[in-house]
């Protein structure tokens, strides 16, 4: 890779050599790659996953709805190997056309229900069960707020900083000046946040939370792109007493292992179908 001055060209094409670490799964194209029928277990909800911050947001909700005592919450949980292109076989782009985990079809209703994008399942699920999201008033719009900032927030801490601080071929300087400063300014608003509130949006935890932990939280623990320390983590006090007090939740330790096939082995759980299936784990 150069490091001289890059002239677009007047017409874009696609390089895929140029695509560094993720070179083998991104394309400019949607669809499906290769034929290949998704499993269905025993459970209405049948969700496909991995555990990224996205995924894991899928995983704690089901895990926190079964921990308020709604059976009607069990699932199955399939891993989507997204290194290995999983997302673009035909069953997959079937329940989603943007071929990005989590996806989740439920077969409770009278036709099967595909949802897709991960901040939809939290509102599908939440509304579904009347749980985790207030039916209506104010309650019900302060956690929409946070829950599209993270939405809207997150490109800029994953797409951005993450991908030119840990993931890009090459360090550059202007962009990971860019999107760090960008990502303090997020910090900060969430420890501002936090420091009137026991939880993002108010005094009760909600789909808010489930939101945004897989992303700030993990990353106020120091434990996703090796930041911690570049972004001194530390230093957002409430953040930190939010970010330990979440990860301390039973529905939440078992949830961010589901789909998980990565790290100690006990933090494993490839797939899950009941909840015999973490013992030994957590």
């Amino acid at each position: 890779m150069t490091t001289e001055k890059y002239t677009p060209p007047n017409v874009w094409t696609w390089d895929q050599a140029s695509g560094g670490k993720f070179a083998n799964i991104n394309r400019p194209i949607s669809g499906s790659t290769h034929e290949k029928e998704l499993p269905k277990g025993k459970h209405n909800f049948q969700l496909y996953s991995l555990a990224t911050p996205n995924g894991v947001k899928a995983t704690i909700m089901f895990e926190e709805l079964l921990e308020l005592g709604v059976s009607e919450a069990e699932y199955d949980a399939w891993l989507i190997d997204i290194s290995e292109g999983d997302q673009f076989g035909s069953g997959f782009v079937e329940v989603n056309p943007n071929s990005k985990i989590p996806a989740l079809l439920d077969y409770s209703e009278n036709s099967i229900q595909r949802v897709f994008e991960s901040g939809n399942i939290l509102v599908y699920l939440a509304e579904k069960f009347g749980k985790l999201l207030p039916s209506n008033g104010q309650g019900r719009v302060e956690t929409l707020n946070w829950l599209f900032w993270q939405m809207g927030s997150a490109p800029f801490l994953g797409g951005g900083f993450g991908h030119f601080y840990h993931y890009a071929p090459e360090r550059f300087e202007y962009p990971i000046n860019r999107y760090t400063m960008e990502v303090k300014r997020q910090l900060d608003v969430l420890d501002k946040q936090l420091s009137q509130h026991e939880f993002v949006a108010g005094q009760e935890f909600s789909i808010a939370d489930i939101a945004i932990w897989p992303w700030y939280g993990v990353l106020a623990q120091g434990n996703i792109y090796e930041a911690g320390e570049f972004l001194q983590v530390q230093d957002y006090k409430h953040l930190q007493r939010w970010t330990n007090q979440i990860a301390e939740r039973p529905g939440v330790k078992r949830g961010r292992i589901v789909n998980k096939p990565w790290g100690e082995e006990n933090e494993q759980l490839r797939e899950r179908h009941c909840a015999a299936d973490f013992e030994g784990r957590v």
